[in-house]
């Protein structure tokens, strides 16, 4: 279970992490809590759903937003860097992506999806593209967060 051995990895290191979640809707948060004794490394997750949530609850600049559309690289480092400093953790996690089932959304494809990764000194991004079912691009956005952080960790 990738959710386990992230959880321990981070108490090994006495890390904290969050997550600001768009079209996951707080998926990596529960995979996260769902493991007893997360709350020593877990702090807290954000679902900012919509454009103006992105606004309001992680301060995305509406300029990133109007500029490069919701589903960008340049919207998640916004939603990590400003939810590291939110959650007041060493890491945070953030993802945006088109999971389907209609291809209008902001242009991007269905299975396009950004993974970001902010610490206090870098922000890491991963760019993916997926197949399958609303539910498989939103469970395998999850492990890429996971396998993600776990190989920024190692």
């Amino acid at each position: 279970m990738k959710a386990l051995k992230l959880v321990e990895i981070l108490k090994d290191k006495h890390l904290t992490i969050g997550a600001v979640e768009s079209m996951t809707g707080g998926l990596f948060a529960s995979a996260i809590t769902d493991i007893a004794g997360a709350s020593e490394v877990f702090k807290g997750g954000i679902v900012a759903y919509s454009s103006e949530a992105k606004k309001t609850l992680v301060d995305v600049r509406p300029e990133t937003l109007d500029e490069f559309g919701a589903i960008s690289w340049e919207v998640a480092s916004e939603m990590a860097y400003n939810g590291r400093i939110k959650l007041d953790v060493d890491y945070c996690l953030a993802v945006t992506g088109n999971a389907g089932p209609t291809a209008d959304s902001g242009n991007q494809e269905i299975g396009c999806v950004f993974i970001a990764v902010a610490s206090r000194d870098s922000i890491w991004g991963v760019p993916l593209h997926l197949e399958g079912s609303r539910d498989e691009i939103r469970r395998a956005s999850v492990n890429a967060m996971l396998t993600t952080l776990e190989g920024i960790l190692k």
